[in-house]
């Protein structure tokens, strides 16, 4: 899998202390990203996290900001959408093959597993981000552009807008 926004942090360079991180996508990256998740532009993508390790346990907490724009799913309108999202990721080595499958509860929702001796934030934060978006984003204006281009909406057909339609020419 290739990972467009890769920041690796080894685990012997994060410390056994609080480190902060920064990241930032670039020009070619957020492009890439669009890409990957469907986007007309991400315009900027950072992060800033503070980093503890506990072992081979390394937990990340900070906010993520984003400008991207997305695509009406009802007319392809461009919406420009901000995204400011806290995060707090816990990331665990990846299970050893053969081992039993584990049934996660909601506080294991923010889990991310890592293989080797490094954690990806970048990843993580393109990941979060992705998450944070409307899956369905919609125009404000959707319902009057698809009227206007003839697309009937949930009350303009049924037998109820049969009535209408027959209420409506009989002049009541």
């Amino acid at each position: 899998m290739t990972v467009e926004f890769h920041r690796p942090y080894p685990l012997d360079a994060i410390g056994e202390g609080a480190r902060e991180i920064s990241v930032e996508a670039n020009a070619d990256e957020r492009a890439a990203l669009a890409r990957r998740f469907d986007l007309i532009s991400v315009g900027k993508l950072t992060a800033k996290a503070m980093l503890t390790r506990e072992g081979d346990v390394v937990n990340a907490i900070g906010e993520l900001q984003a400008d991207v724009v997305q695509s009406c799913v009802a007319t392809a309108t461009p919406l420009p959408v901000m995204v400011k999202e806290g995060f707090s990721l816990r990331f665990v080595p990846m299970a050893a093959a053969g081992e039993e499958e584990v049934e996660l509860d909601a506080d294991a929702c923010d889990t991310v597993e890592y293989e080797g001796g490094a954690i990806d934030l970048g990843e993580a934060v393109a990941e979060t981000m992705a998450l944070a978006l409307d899956p369905f984003p919609r125009s404000p204006d959707a319902d009057a552009i698809l009227k206007e281009a003839g697309v009937l909406g949930e009350g303009d057909f049924g037998p109820f807008a049969a009535l209408k339609a027959l209420k409506d020419k009989m002049g009541g």
